[in-house]
């Protein structure tokens, strides 16, 4: 997978977590597993923010996959809050966050979901989530 830029390799993880992306979401960029589905919910944001279309389609469950999916290069973005992270039983989870993120015409705009996350053999997927 290619990286939209390369300085996050070496910097801070585009995901917010403060840790460098090499100890944070670059091995699960790589094909580790995630550890649970907040970490999983927080590379696929940290994706968002380098262009990683395949791997936020490979970590989509395969009932709720679109066949492609296309990130626009123009939009910005500006950050994550993790808000609510709930096991709602073994191999099933929620997390409620807020993305921020400006759009090519310099609008500024929050993604607010309640995201659903499902374990399958030993892989966290994302399954859907609900606009708050």
């Amino acid at each position: 997978m290619q990286m939209r830029s390369e300085s996050s390799a070496a910097g801070d993880c585009p995901c917010g977590s403060a840790t460098a992306y090499t100890r944070c979401c670059g091995p699960l960029h790589a094909g580790a597993n995630a550890m649970d589905a907040c970490a999983l919910m927080r590379s696929r944001y940290a994706a968002y923010v380098l262009g990683l279309s395949d791997y936020l389609l490979v970590t989509w469950h395969a009932t709720t996959r679109p066949v492609s999916i296309e990130i626009d290069a123009g939009t910005r973005w500006l950050g994550l809050q993790v808000r609510c992270f709930t096991t709602i039983h073994p191999g099933r989870a929620q997390v409620e966050f807020v993305a921020r993120f400006r759009n090519r015409g310099g609008r500024a705009t929050r993604l607010h979901e309640l995201s659903d996350f499902v374990c399958e053999h030993g892989r966290w997927c994302y399954v859907s989530g609900q606009y708050l």
